[in-house]
């Protein structure tokens, strides 16, 4: 009998499934849209009805082709690492100024606590070590203590039980309150190390005004812990069941976070042609998780503290490795902004056709103007310079105020000063991306390649950069959804038929293609890398100009 996996991946802005053969092969997907709330500026909310609800509605669509679901062993799950806040009775409660239920999600891009981010990094608490130094406003401490201040009548006093969303859909699965390693280690200070066990730290929450999480015991937060592919509760409950059209008692595997899913479904990928590269261990694989932002995940058999990277984790990705997670809080996202905002932007979406993609028809018209003027693609930005932090820096400043830098703009409006412009951004990105390379290389990191998943690795030109301007080789997954892969190697745990993520890794991974770096360009890229630097440190005196300024007012 031929047996299935389903994998849901809950994103930015939507939820998708995959039905996975037990080598790894996708059978099908399908995809849902999410609703999203944005209050205020820098405020970012969803429901976890429509979160649920939209998730119960892909898994059914990529089960109906199997008739017997008993075929279907197991289901794995991943998530953004947003915030869900539920009440006694496990019903959602507001996090909005709105006041509304339904908005009972803090989204992972939301930044309304900043200012709580930097009271915890004030204190220098020994907790802060396992977050580079600096805890990000993008982390469950922080919005908590904001939830407390602002909306204290509304969601503070009448929530039981705040989740990481990961943990939120193995929650509606199963019935269990159990939480993923993945998310506490990485979003909520949990302390985890093969030298100290794992415990939370009651003076980090004391000293941050949330004492009640501590004499409660942390029951809100979470006290069963279980590593991602262990199993939950008792499997599917016959509500989820019916909800999801599957069989009760099916096994549900502990979540991951998105990023952490889809490393973990690229990181064992073989690479075709290219026994070398095949030979690497795992701990010389930097996957990047690329989409909205990008995610740089970097493991290790030790524990490797980086300033400015986010870990060392322990079993976050891959179970009894220590993760280091760089990151850029904008990166799809960024590629939109500086498109769609260009004058020339509408010209260029009207004359698209049905078939094409935006970004590609950009990368087609990069090649002709390079074409036209005899010069190598990349130096077409040779007078555009950017720095990509429109949205902070996530690593290796960890600065969530770091603004975007533009050098070298014109009155040009033509569509080819837009391409140019989101050349300028990718290799931006790209340059990003070497920063946090070098920072996890000085902490002891030995990276030899990077192995690229998520929506901008379907982007040529994203990918060549990458390899030129860091000088690695780029491993492309073929055939496959990394993310989504990814639950389903913990799928495959949770059911018994691989006993570790390594081993259904050595089953599943797949195969993948390598770009190589271009040694034309590399001379180029180095000189605008030097660039690059340089504008962040132009944006640090200017801050500094301008902080005197502000205090003789």
């Amino acid at each position: 009998m031929d047996v299935f996996y389903v994998s849901v991946d809950v994103g930015t802005g939507s939820v998708r499934a995959g039905l996975f053969t037990s080598d790894g092969c996708m059978v099908c997907t399908a995809t849902c849209s999410l609703e999203m709330n944005q209050s205020e500026p820098h405020f970012y909310e969803q429901s976890s009805r429509n979160v649920w609800e939209s998730t119960c509605s892909v898994v059914k669509e990529v089960v109906s082709g199997v008739k017997n679901r008993e075929q279907i062993r197991g289901i794995g799950f991943d998530a953004t690492c947003s915030l869900v806040a539920l009440d006694g009775a496990l019903s959602p409660v507001t996090v909005s100024l709105s006041g509304e239920d339904n908005w009972n999600i803090v989204v992972w891009m939301d930044h309304r606590a900043e200012v709580q981010a930097a009271r915890i990094n004030a204190l220098s608490h020994p907790v802060l070590r396992n977050v580079g130094g600096k805890m990000s406003l993008e982390m469950q401490p922080p919005k908590l203590m904001w939830l407390k201040e602002h909306v204290y009548e509304s969601c503070w006093k009448k929530a039981r039980h705040f989740m990481d969303l990961p943990d939120f859909l193995t929650f509606k699965a199963t019935g269990s309150l159990s939480r993923s390693m993945c998310s506490l280690v990485c979003k909520w200070g949990y302390q985890a190390s093969e030298e100290n066990g794992c415990y939370w730290d009651d003076s980090f929450w004391q000293s941050i005004g949330l004492q009640e999480l501590v004499s409660d015991a942390y029951a809100a937060i979470g006290t069963d812990v279980k590593t991602p592919g262990q199993p939950c509760g008792q499997g599917l409950t016959v509500t989820a069941a019916e909800q999801l059209g599957l069989v009760a008692e099916t096994a549900v595997a502990c979540s991951m976070i998105d990023a952490h899913a889809g490393g973990l479904g690229s990181i064992g990928c073989n690479v075709d042609g290219d026994p070398f590269l095949n030979s690497l261990p795992l701990r010389c694989r930097l996957p990047v998780i690329c989409g909205t932002s990008t995610c740089h995940m970097a493991i290790s058999e030790r524990s490797l503290f980086v300033p400015g990277v986010w870990g060392p984790y322990l079993s976050a990705m891959v179970p009894g490795f220590y993760t280091s997670e760089g990151g850029q809080s904008a990166a799809g996202k960024l590629l939109d902004h500086v498109i769609e905002t260009h004058p020339a932007y509408g010209e260029v979406r009207d004359a698209l056709q049905s078939t094409e993609y935006l970004q590609n028809v950009l990368n087609s018209n990069l090649e002709k103007l390079s074409n036209k003027k005899c010069i190598r693609l990349a130096a077409l930005t040779s007078n555009l310079h950017v720095w990509p932090d429109f949205y902070g820096n996530r690593s290796p400043l960890a600065d969530a105020s770091l603004q975007g830098m533009m050098c070298g703009l014109t009155l040009d409006r033509s569509a080819a000063n837009l391409a140019v412009s989101y050349l300028a951004t990718v290799q931006a990105l790209a340059y990003s991306t070497r920063f946090i390379v070098e920072a996890l290389t000085a902490g002891g990191h030995n990276i030899k390649l990077m192995v690229l998943s998520g929506g901008l690795s379907k982007n040529s030109l994203y990918c060549q950069t990458h390899a030129d301007v860091t000088g690695f080789p780029v491993v492309l997954p073929t055939g496959t959804d990394s993310m989504l892969l990814g639950g389903a190697l913990l799928a495959s745990v949770a059911t018994g038929d691989a006993n570790t993520c390594q081993e259904a890794m050595a089953r599943m991974a797949g195969n993948g293609k390598a770009l190589y770096p271009q040694e034309e360009d590399k001379s180029y890229h180095e000189k605008k890398y030097q660039v690059f630097k340089k504008m962040v440190e132009h944006q640090q005196a200017y801050r500094k100009i301008m902080a005197t300024e502000r205090d003789n007012i």
